[in-house]
């Protein structure tokens, strides 16, 4: 493979509880985090640890990621973002709450516009606090994304969004992504088909089209899928131009995480260590290539 084929390793940074069967959607046993930490009183940390092996691993292989942060994390974990931008990595951002902005099921809004683009740019506005630097990139919580989000990002100032998976099995936009690969591209105004230019780019998820377009991306698809299937669907998408990697630090937690959530009893079932095998595994592989990994506001030269 060429040298000059690039990718993209970013990283989700929230920990078990911002995953919408505990928190911030319609299903879930908590509103939202606020009323979480006013009714829970155990222990919540889970994201510490795995996110200090996650900066290890970076550092043992010089990768610099893009770390697409909720930005909650900020007050309840004092420190673990600085540590993070310390590393040389990219902060992007992930919501403020990791709340979602459309319902999974209708696509219909949750929130309204001026609702989003002030939480937004309150979660803009502290991570960009917290590390010196202007915030560029986004990625909606549970990757629930729609037309009327791009049009408020660029708005906010973002230059890119990384949410748009497009596959077979479901689509979490409100956009039917005519026209959409895995290949980076402008979005349309008020929607996520593309467009000639806009100053603005999306950054989709890999998929292995087998005339069956399964979704490669990472995340709970790396947890169930294995590392085969993940690394098969890259490849094919490398071959239409930059992708992208995703995981959770928390997907290498080898900790029980509390079993409150509905609806998912299964979600954590697979993670930590073989999991974090997963990971080094594309990694390797990727270098193995001579892919060179870069973070995504690189990317937009």
């Amino acid at each position: 493979m060429a040298s000059q084929t690039t990718a993209s390793l970013t990283v989700d940074v929230e920990d078990w509880y911002h995953i919408p069967s505990v928190c911030g959607s319609t299903f879930s046993r908590f509103r939202d985090v606020d009323e979480f930490f006013e009714k829970w009183d155990g222990r919540y940390d889970y994201l510490t640890n795995s996110t200090e092996r996650v900066l290890k691993i970076l550092d043992q292989y010089k990768i610099p990621a893009t770390f697409f942060v909720v930005a909650d994390v900020i007050e309840h974990y004092p420190g673990l973002v600085e540590s993070i931008v310390e590393h040389g990595h990219e902060i992007a951002c992930h919501g403020l709450h990791h709340s979602c902005a459309i319902d999974s099921r209708t696509k219909k809004p949750l929130i309204s516009s001026d609702d989003f683009r002030r939480v937004t740019a309150k979660a803009k506005g502290d991570l960009e606090k917290i590390s010196g630097e202007k915030v560029i990139g986004y990625r909606a919580p549970n990757a629930l994304v729609a037309g009327w989000m791009i049009d408020a990002l660029e708005d906010l100032g973002f230059k890119y969004d990384s949410s748009v998976s497009v596959n077979s099995l479901y689509n979490k936009s409100d956009s039917e992504l005519k026209g959409v690969s895995s290949a980076p591209y402008h979005p349309m105004y008020h929607g996520l088909e593309p467009v000639e230019y806009r100053d603005f780019v999306e950054f989709p998820w890999p998929y292995y089209d087998l005339g069956f377009k399964i979704p490669t991306g990472g995340g709970p698809m790396l947890r169930f899928l294995g590392a085969h299937i993940i690394l098969q669907g890259i490849q094919q998408s490398l071959r239409r131009g930059h992708t992208v990697f995703y995981f959770h630090c928390i997907d290498i937690a080898d900790e029980v995480f509390p079993n409150i959530g509905n609806k998912r009893p299964f979600y954590w079932m697979i993670k930590g260590r073989m999991v974090e095998n997963r990971i080094l595994r594309v990694i390797e592989r990727l270098r193995s290539q001579d892919v060179t990994v870069k973070p995504l506001r690189e990317m937009l030269e």
